[in-house]
């Protein structure tokens, strides 16, 4: 049983890595598109690619948790399963799976959607990090006001680049 909690931890690190890379592209390549106001079929076409990469890594994680979880239940992975740790990876995971949903049936605007979705990937980026150096007991309070400071951040880093390029397409249609 020990094995599968060590196997489901790597496959676990690479679907997160897999989603914040995808998502920086995602994130690289939507403002690449935008930039001169229209999004051509080959770009609509490769951020389809990165969307679906992004959903291989949610399927990946959802799956390596639920699978420690049910582990630390039974009493093999106890070290991690009652950490705040442990609490925040589904927290974040359970956030990244709602905005993508609303997301998808347009539920949630664009202004919030894609900047929850970059701060999702990053703070569970920041929490598989922090394993390796022990940190997996903090305050649950400490991680939700870290979260929601990093959500506003993205917030104002999306919507401002969005900003900037609307106004730089502007200029140059003058």
């Amino acid at each position: 049983m020990e094995i599968i909690f060590v196997l489901s931890s790597i496959l676990l690190s690479f679907a997160i890595s897999l989603g914040v890379g995808s998502s920086t592209i995602a994130i690289v390549n939507f403002f690449t598109a935008i930039a001169d106001g229209t999004i051509e079929p080959t770009e609509r076409r490769m951020m389809g690619v990165t969307y679906i990469i992004l959903r291989v890594a949610m399927v990946a994680i959802a799956l390596m948790l639920i699978t420690q979880y049910m582990l630390g239940y039974v009493g093999v992975a106890t070290p991690y399963f009652g950490t705040t740790h442990a609490v925040a990876m589904g927290i974040v995971t359970a956030v990244l799976y709602l905005n993508a949903v609303l997301m998808t049936y347009r539920i949630m605007p664009s202004t919030f959607g894609p900047a929850i979705q970059a701060s999702s990937w990053y703070t569970l980026g920041t929490l598989a990090a922090l394993i390796p150096v022990g940190v997996m007991a903090f305050p649950l309070s400490i991680f939700i006001l870290a979260y929601t400071t990093a959500i506003i951040l993205f917030i104002s880093l999306i919507n401002g680049a969005m900003g900037w390029l609307r106004h730089r397409e502007l200029e140059t249609q003058k």
